[in-house]
């Protein structure tokens, strides 16, 4: 992914209003980031913890989605759950479901899709094994060479976003 600019990211939204696009807080360590390891940003809002957000560079520009986070987690010791995003394991506490207002008229009128994604949203980092689910068997061993665990990542990406603009 290239780098984005904080103007880039807070015009890219299409689901929050311009007020709320302006009042988010970018990640705390945005000067920092992986750029060239992610394929998306995903981020819990710093300032607003029961928000998040997800920005994903598209052919036609940049695009932000806002999403809600349950203010109560049910988790478990002995259960693991698994990002639809990354299919990535996890202990449950490792994975949330995550609301994303529809875009336009529809999220306006309270309509949402969800989603369980890894709780910290950084499912390209996990691909890459630059970052490790807490599992109590360890991480699950797939045949996909990365390539084609990014583009199904990518695939899966592209009909959650599809859920939340069309319509």
């Amino acid at each position: 992914m290239e780098p984005l600019s904080e103007k880039q990211i807070r015009s890219s939204f299409v689901n929050c209003t311009k007020g709320d696009a302006a009042r988010l807080r970018l990640p705390l360590d945005f000067a920092e980031l992986p750029w060239e390891e992610l394929d998306f940003l995903g981020w819990v809002d710093p300032g607003a913890p029961l928000r998040a957000h997800l920005v994903l560079p598209r052919p036609q520009g940049v695009l932000g989605i806002s999403l809600r986070i349950p203010s109560v987690r049910r988790t478990s010791a002995v259960k693991s759950s698994m990002c639809q995003i990354c299919l990535t394991g996890h202990a449950s506490s490792g994975v949330s479901l995550l609301a994303a207002p529809l875009a336009g008229a529809r999220g306006r009128e309270g309509n949402t899709v969800g989603i369980y994604i890894c709780g910290d949203l950084a499912c390209p980092l996990y691909l890459r094994g630059k970052r490790q689910p807490k599992l109590r068997y360890g991480r699950y061993e797939e045949s996909l060479t990365l390539g084609e665990r990014l583009a199904r990542m990518s695939d899966n990406l592209d009909a959650f976003v599809a859920k939340v603009t069309v319509g």
